[in-house]
């Protein structure tokens, strides 16, 4: 059995890896390298192998950042198998066509062919299966089975089985578990080697219990000062996630009724799929499905959904104090960015990051300390007061990913760590090694082991 990493290694985006087992070809994930611009050009490149000689692609959940290459695939001639859990498959069509809009804009400026077409989008939908958790599936003489990851509505780590009976775990995201609305991730049971990501490989994340206080007084001194509360948050489990929490302080009079913008057509047509899933205790956790039993636990007074390009620009006319939810989740891009270059130079205002924030994005320069950014080619002062909830992170920290490979150890021979930057893959490993005396690896793009 052969593993080559074609994606994720020493980075945290474009996940991609390739799995060979006597002539058969899986891959698991196939995403978009995210940079201080949504794409780059190395995302426009021929891929190592030949799309079509791969047998089946294996997707861990629907971030763009594991599927956005996905219908590139196909249109260079891959035709096999898709499966993921139905989340994820509902989830994936909305997210390839929103990023298809954005990567064909920026195709055109860098004057390269576009990545794929709406055609390409519909003909991986043709070959996307849609799957149960804990169903063990026969991939061409492979066993794979799909498990609960925790980090969003339909989120996956995956267990293949090879011909001879080696086990190899692909980790996919891992949750920031307990979650507000869904599972936690499950246990990978015993396995031979695994492939971890790392994203917060070397952090311990604030309390999880505490992160609705520190929501709480966010909005509290932001609406006490007459400000704007700026969020720029992913469209998939984040700003739902917000929703839940912001419902449950409003139903019970903990922040002021405040106006709450959902700036992001995206995330609406997303929380409708969350809508159609919430009472649905395979997916959604007891309290959510309780919760949701009485009430809709995505909406409450003043939430105003906000979808034509005019009634974003209106929302400059609603007076202070306001939340503003919008993406892009790091700034790089989408509704947000109108909103930070009108908010971001008066210290009334905050803004408020809960997700990862990667290297080189708008995001990034704020949360370090920015004291000045470019936005649409204007500098922009940021004087408003920066705030960040690292319990909000759907990633799991280093006692977390520690935890979770603990039960496997014993068979365990070795560990891949991907999905990372290099500090964050270093400190896990050296905790790995010394926790657990498992072999830790921190492969490079394109490498290639036997298992």
């Amino acid at each position: 059995m052969k593993l080559a990493f074609y994606g994720a290694a020493k980075m945290v985006s474009g996940s991609n890896f390739l799995l060979e087992d006597e002539g058969v070809r899986i891959l698991v994930d196939c995403g978009l390298k995210q940079c201080p611009r949504y794409c780059e050009i190395e995302n426009f490149g021929e891929f190592p192998y030949d799309p079509a000689t791969i047998d089946a692609i294996l997707i861990t959940h629907a971030h763009v950042d594991h599927i956005g290459r996905v219908p590139r695939l196909y249109k260079h001639g891959f035709r096999g198998r898709i499966l993921s859990t139905e989340p994820t498959k509902e989830f994936a069509y909305h997210m390839l066509t929103d990023s298809m809009r954005i990567l064909s804009r920026e195709a055109d400026e860098l004057e390269v062919d576009h990545m794929y077409e709406e055609s390409d989008v519909k003909g991986v939908v043709s070959l996307w299966e849609g799957v149960r958790y804990h169903e063990k599936m026969d991939v061409s003489g492979l066993s794979v089975e799909f498990y609960d990851a925790g980090h969003i509505l339909g989120s996956s780590f995956i267990v293949v089985t090879s011909k001879e009976g080696k086990k190899i775990v692909f980790s996919g995201d891992l949750g920031n578990s307990p979650a507000p609305l869904i599972h936690p991730l499950e246990s990978p049971g015993q396995v031979d080697y695994a492939v971890l990501e790392s994203t917060y490989g070397g952090r311990v994340h604030e309390d999880i219990d505490t992160r609705r206080g520190l929501l709480e007084d966010v909005v509290e001194s932001t609406v006490k000062s007459g400000g704007v509360l700026m969020i720029p948050a992913f469209a998939l489990e984040r700003t739902q996630e917000l929703l839940f929490e912001l419902n449950e302080l409003v139903e019970n009079g903990r922040i002021p009724r405040t106006p709450v913008f959902i700036d992001s057509p995206l995330a609406i047509k997303l929380t409708e799929i969350y809508r159609k899933y919430s009472k649905n205790n395979k997916y959604f956790n007891k309290n959510a499905v309780d919760l949701g039993g009485a009430d809709n636990i995505f909406d409450f007074s003043g939430l105003k959904l906000v979808l034509e390009t005019k009634e974003s620009k209106a929302i400059a006319d609603t007076p202070a104090p306001k939340i503003i939810i919008a993406g892009a989740g790091m700034s790089n891009g989408g509704r947000i960015q109108h909103h930070e270059k009108r908010y971001l130079s008066d210290p009334k205002n905050t803004i408020l990051f809960i997700g990862y924030q990667a290297q080189g994005s708008l995001g990034r320069s704020i949360l370090e300390g920015a004291t000045t950014v470019s936005i649409h080619g204007e500098d922009i002062p940021v004087k408003a007061r920066v705030e960040a909830i690292g319990a909000y992170s759907a990633h799991a920290d280093q006692p977390a990913l520690i935890d979770w490979l603990r039960p496997t150890h014993r068979n365990l021979k070795k560990v891949f760590l991907v999905h990372g930057e290099e500090d964050q893959m270093e400190a896990l490993a050296a905790k790995i090694r010394d926790d657990l005396a498992v072999e830790t690896i921190i492969p490079s793009q394109g490498d290639e082991v036997i298992l």
